[in-house]
């Protein structure tokens, strides 16, 4: 995505990571649209990739960076940048919640291809799960890379 560390501080705003929920159902919906409008479906695919691109880039940057949001972001960027320094446990855990995602986008294309509104639904559901879940691992990582302030 080109994201350098300008657009890395934008992503770290809560608006950008909540907003961008909302893509894999803007997907799903624009390919679903093909039963309505037919090929003018495909200019919608194009908003939403339009939109995955921009979603980092089009809010400021946040004033302060704890939040759970801010934390997955800056937590993706260490994982990023310092693999080296990532417990083992966590390295693991991505790679089986990345795995995860590939049979529900598979139910997911099914259900889009089908036209069957239930496994489109469905494997949207799963596969925001387990992103859900990865981001949730991002702050796990933000927090044992970053040293924490006493309380």
């Amino acid at each position: 995505m080109g994201m350098n560390d300008t657009v890395w501080a934008r992503h770290a705003n809560p608006w950008s990571v909540w907003s961008r929920f909302s893509i894999l159902p803007l997907f799903v919906l624009a390919v679903w649209s093909r039963l309505w409008i037919g090929w003018w479906a495909l200019a919608l695919v194009a908003l939403v990739c339009a939109w995955t691109w921009l979603n980092p880039r089009v809010f400021p940057a946040p004033k302060r960076l704890g939040t759970w949001a801010s934390k997955v972001v800056l937590g993706e960027q260490l994982y990023l940048t310092r693999k080296g320094e990532v417990d083992a446990h966590h390295i693991r855990a991505t790679f089986w919640l990345g795995l995860m995602t590939v049979p529900a986008a598979l139910v997911m294309a099914w259900g889009l291809w089908a036209f069957w509104w239930e496994w489109a639904v469905f494997g949207m559901m799963l596969v925001m799960i387990s992103k859900t879940w990865f981001c949730d691992r991002m702050v796990w990582i933000y927090e044992d890379l970053t040293p924490q302030e006493e309380a």
